[in-house]
């Protein structure tokens, strides 16, 4: 059941990353802890901002915008709506950060109570 709860719960974050971004991860790793559902998402960047990365000002823009737009993806309730309910659980806090280098980005969602699946 835990396996089935992160796959949907993978699943639906693709979902939105792809909605709001234009493009999804292309492998994301979800583990529920207490609390906490931690993802881990690798192959997040697009052709562009690949390029852009290459001088040490596209690298700031990259990261600045990234963050900003996630973090902004998540202030939408119609986005919270849909990750609440799949969790039955009320989401406190969002943290969110990405590695440009490595092409990987860490979000942590943390909820009112225990995930239970």
């Amino acid at each position: 059941m835990k396996k089935n709860m992160e796959h949907q719960f993978n699943m639906l974050i693709r979902e939105i990353r792809k909605e709001y971004v234009g493009n999804g991860p292309k492998e994301i790793h979800t583990r529920f802890v207490d609390n906490w559902a931690i993802s881990e998402m690798k192959g997040n960047m697009t052709n562009i901002e690949n390029f852009m990365i290459s001088s040490r000002e596209g690298q700031r823009m990259v990261h600045e915008a990234r963050t900003k737009l996630v973090k902004q993806i998540y202030k939408n309730p119609m986005v919270l709506k849909k990750i609440e309910e799949l969790m039955n659980a009320k989401i406190v806090s969002i943290f969110t950060d990405i590695d440009l280098d490595i092409d990987t980005a860490m979000t942590i969602y943390v909820f009112d109570k225990p995930i239970e699946y």
